[in-house]
C-alpha cells in the first residue's frame, strides 16, 4: 500500500488534513484560548475526526499551529458546517487563518 499527497479534489475514500496556523488579535487572546478548549473537545467527538491539535507557538503567543485530520471529505465538510454556527465561530471571527487542505489517497 502506498500513500500519496494529492492537492486535487478529494474523494470520499481519502483522509482530509487541514494544517497551518492562526493569528489571534492580542486583545482577544484570552477569549480565544478559553473557547478553544470546548472547540477542541467537540471536534474530537465528531464522527470521522481522526486527530485534532492546536498548539500555541512558544515564542509568539498569538500564533497557534493547527492540524486536523478527518476520515473523508464528508466528515471534513460536516466539521466545517458545525463550526460555522458555533460559539467558536463567534469568538474567533477576527482570527487570521492560514491553512492548507490536502487529501491523503490510500491505494
Amino acid at each position: 500500500m502506498s500513500d500519496t499527497i494529492n492537492n486535487a479534489k478529494p474523494n470520499n475514500m481519502s483522509n482530509v488534513t487541514l494544517s497551518g496556523y492562526i493569528l489571534v488579535p492580542s486583545a482577544e487572546l484570552n477569549a480565544v484560548i478559553k473557547a478553544l478548549e470546548l472547540h477542541s473537545h467537540l471536534t474530537k467527538l465528531e464522527p470521522g475526526c481522526l486527530s485534532f491539535s492546536v498548539t500555541q507557538d512558544a515564542s509568539n503567543p498569538v500564533k497557534f499551529y493547527v492540524c486536523e485530520t478527518f476520515k473523508n471529505q464528508q466528515a471534513f465538510e460536516h466539521h466545517q458546517q458545525r463550526t460555522s454556527h458555533s460559539d467558536w465561530a463567534v469568538v474567533s471571527k477576527n482570527v487570521s487563518r492560514h491553512y492548507q487542505v490536502n487529501s491523503l489517497i490510500k491505494d
